[in-house]
């Protein structure tokens, strides 16, 4: 069985930091892409950031020069930093690790946390 324990979310100002920490556990192994999806209240959810097993990684548009993602793969472990929040970043936050065989591929998903910027 694998867990992916978030944690780090909360309520902030507008202009503020939250680093997001998403730690997999269990048995898992050949992880490939792991990454952040965020929902907020009436919208899809959406890829923040994702970064592959190599180091390389892939911001969207609205985060980029904001938000930094980083993976420690010692601990099975990926990190947000979110810098100069906006309310526009008010969601839940949700943490994904994908990897696996070709035949036999995983999709994780976390609990979710909420992050709250105010203004």
């Amino acid at each position: 069985q694998v867990q992916l324990v978030e944690s780090g979310g909360g309520l902030v100002q507008a202009g503020g930091s939250l680093r997001l920490s998403c730690a997999a556990s269990g048995s898992i192994f050949r992880i490939n892409a792991m990454g952040w999806y965020r929902q907020a209240p009436g919208k899809q959810r959406e890829l923040v950031a994702a970064i592959a097993s190599g180091g390389s990684t892939n911001y969207a548009d609205s985060v980029k020069g904001r938000f930094t993602i980083e993976r420690d793969n010692a601990k099975n472990t990926v990190y947000l930093q979110m810098n100069s929040l906006k309310p526009e970043d008010t969601a839940v936050y949700y943490c994904n690790v994908r990897g696996g065989r070709a035949v036999a591929p995983y999709d994780y998903w976390g609990q979710g946390t909420q992050v709250t910027v105010s203004s």
